[in-house]
């Protein structure tokens, strides 16, 4: 599964574009999963690198929620018993303050 697309790439802010909004104002672009935990990443913006990698900002749902960024190939690079990190396909209209409070 490609975990990018450039429908993706259009609808996401540049990096800093959200910062003076509220976790209630700020949409969520797309979600990435792994299928064999809890772990969830919610990008809110993200742009091309000088050094050809996509850079994210949004939150991580792991040990504990945090905000911040992660890229694309750290996404790609994840396998755990042979299973990547996913996109999930069905993900609606959601905000940040949603995934902050873990009801998406």
């Amino acid at each position: 599964m490609k975990l990018l697309t450039a429908e993706i790439k259009r609808k996401l802010s540049k990096l800093g574009a959200n910062e003076d909004k509220e976790p209630s104002e700020t949409p969520i672009v797309v979600k990435f999963f792994h299928p064999l935990s809890d772990w969830a990443w919610y990008a809110t913006e993200g742009e091309q690198t000088e050094g050809g990698d996509f850079l994210f900002y949004g939150l991580v749902r792991g040990f504990e929620n945090e905000l911040g960024y992660f890229s694309l190939s750290e996404l790609e690079g994840v396998r755990v018993k042979g299973l990547g990190i996913e996109r999930d396909m069905h993900f609606g209209s959601h905000v940040l303050a949603e995934a902050m409070e873990k009801r998406i």
